[in-house]
């Protein structure tokens, strides 16, 4: 008896400290930030503005402006959790080639960006990148996309169910980060234990604007079902792209699929090139 009340006694603690690392460490687990700047959009060939943008709460933002000349729109591109604005060359690439002027931004902790990353500071952070595009370059808001992926298709969620834009496209979402942490840990309480929400599938009731959810069944770290929930719970007009391969290259693989799908929807929503 004393060595099975030794041996649960030494399971229950282990439980406790797993659990308590997962509540105190989250942050290092969501975000994964990258400092060094590897390379900008001139390796491409594409001309850039670089910026500084000041938030509400004075995080100074480094961000990225690549005009298209002409330009049918601007895409306000929020990108996923890890790295940073350098390592999104390819996607810059892909938005400018459909005649879209591109800004984007790395949160306050990413790259040379100040400060330390918050859910409610990534959202602080979205806000700043949009009022640059609509009171500093007078971009109107129907000609403003709002793209994220991963992450930054929580945070891109969250403007927009705040603001009306010509459209927003989720790539590779979660519904929220205590879904995916269930998935993850089954054995703990994340949804008690979680200090991060990005319910992108709540905020989805608020989202009037046209939106394209994109995602991948052979994505290995957000399932597919998210994407088909999130497709469900978004309002009318709405569209649905699928990709194939993995979470972090689908948008490469899928290679024209995807190109046409974006192009078709960014026509619907700001015109034809």
């Amino acid at each position: 008896m004393n060595a099975l009340l030794s041996t649960v006694s030494v399971l229950a603690i282990g439980y406790a400290v797993v659990a308590a690392a997962i509540f105190f460490y989250q942050h290092n687990l969501l975000y994964l930030p990258t400092r060094q700047i590897e390379a900008t959009p001139a390796a491409i060939g594409l001309n850039y503005e670089p910026l500084t943008l000041i938030t509400s709460d004075a995080e100074r933002l480094d961000a990225w402006f690549i005009p298209a000349g002409p330009a049918r729109g601007a895409i306000l591109f929020c990108h996923g959790n890890a790295g940073n604005i350098s390592h999104r060359l390819d996607s810059i690439r892909v938005f400018h080639e459909l005649g879209l002027s591109v800004l984007i931004f790395d949160y306050r902790g990413y790259g040379q960006s100040t400060g330390k990353p918050t859910e409610k500071g990534t959202y602080r952070d979205v806000d700043a990148a949009w009022q640059y595009l609509v009171e500093q370059r007078a971009i109107a808001p129907e000609h403003i996309i709002l793209f994220g992926r991963s992450l930054g298709a929580a945070i891109a969620a969250d403007l927009a169910s705040r603001q009306t834009t010509a459209g927003v496209i989720l790539e590779s979402g979660f519904t929220s980060v205590p879904d995916v942490a269930a998935r993850l840990y089954p054995w703990l309480p994340v949804y008690w234990l979680s200090r991060y929400r990005y319910n992108s599938r709540e905020k989805l009731a608020d989202i009037h604007s046209p939106i394209l959810i994109v995602h991948s069944p052979d994505d290995e770290i957000i399932l597919y079902s998210n994407g088909e929930q999130l497709f469900e719970a978004a309002n009318e007009p709405k569209q649905f792209l699928e990709l194939r391969g993995s979470h972090s290259d689908g948008f490469m693989l899928s290679g024209d699929r995807y190109i046409r799908g974006l192009d078709l929807f960014i026509n619907e929503v700001v015109g034809e090139e």
